[in-house]
């Protein structure tokens, strides 16, 4: 079974989704899931903290967990929250941690105010440096969206340009195959084939360094995202020669 294993119900700050909303459209689907609610450490936005009680979360959902629900968490990465995630991480048995960069510099970068003032080799250069500072430390399973800057990103192609950033694409991308660690494919921006395309050479520069593997995720907030593009990327997947897979109790399992 195919899992979704990139979405955030009711402990996220930006979902209302409830767990039994994500799963009855994941068994229309024939999908497993796995919930990553969000731990952004400090982070605020219209007065909602990017944190959850993980206690109550896993109690909550702790009857739903088996063989086709497992539950995660996506991490924020920063050197700000260092110490809280890896506290948090540790004091809570997860089946799977995604560790994102949504923030730079310790601003948002899905707003403005991040980009004013740079043009875009400065924004993706600081981008993809913090990405490579943070993995190289932090405890997490998969590395999330590595193209999350390209969705609200001011330049006229805001697509994440390997041949311009390579040399800091494959820095962050040698530290997840040295780690042992792996690649999300997430499938937020599938819908854009030039999104797609320009994901192509990172994830085929990940498999000529070593890397075998990828979970595929939605990133959904809302119902009708979950599952969304999922045969393109398992297309994805299969002709650069990538497995998918997902994870449990922090353990990765191959899925057909």
């Amino acid at each position: 079974m195919i899992f979704d294993s990139h979405m955030h119900t009711k402990f996220s700050a930006d979902s209302q989704m409830s767990a039994a909303e994500a799963l009855a459209r994941a068994e229309e689907l024939n999908l497993g899931v796995v919930f990553t609610e969000h731990f952004d450490y400090g982070l605020k936005l219209y007065g909602k903290s990017f944190t959850f009680d993980a206690a109550v979360y896993m109690d909550e959902y702790k009857n739903l967990r088996g063989d086709k629900v497992r539950l995660g968490v996506e991490v924020g990465l920063r050197k700000f929250a260092r110490a809280a995630n890896a506290e948090f991480i540790a004091a809570t048995d997860f089946d799977f941690v995604i560790g994102s960069i949504h923030l730079v510099d310790d601003v948002d970068i899905y707003y403005p105010d991040f980009y004013i003032g740079k043009d875009k080799a400065t924004a993706y250069k600081k981008y993809f440096a913090q990405m490579a500072e943070e993995i190289i430390i932090a405890d997490f399973d998969a590395l999330g969206h590595i193209d999350y800057i390209c969705r609200t990103a001011p330049y006229d192609n805001p697509e994440i340009d390997y041949p311009t950033f390579a040399a800091q694409i494959d820095k962050v991308l040698k530290i997840v195959v040295e780690r042992g660690k792996i690649l999300e494919l997430n499938t937020r921006r599938f819908y854009n084939p030039r999104a797609v395309e320009e994901l192509v050479p990172v994830y085929k520069k990940y498999r000529e360094l070593g890397g075998r593997f990828v979970t595929i995720g939605s990133d959904a907030h809302k119902v009708a995202a979950i599952g969304n593009y999922f045969e393109r990327a398992l297309e994805f997947a299969h002709e650069l020669d990538l497995t998918p897979v997902t994870f449990c109790e922090r353990r990765l399992e191959v899925i057909s």
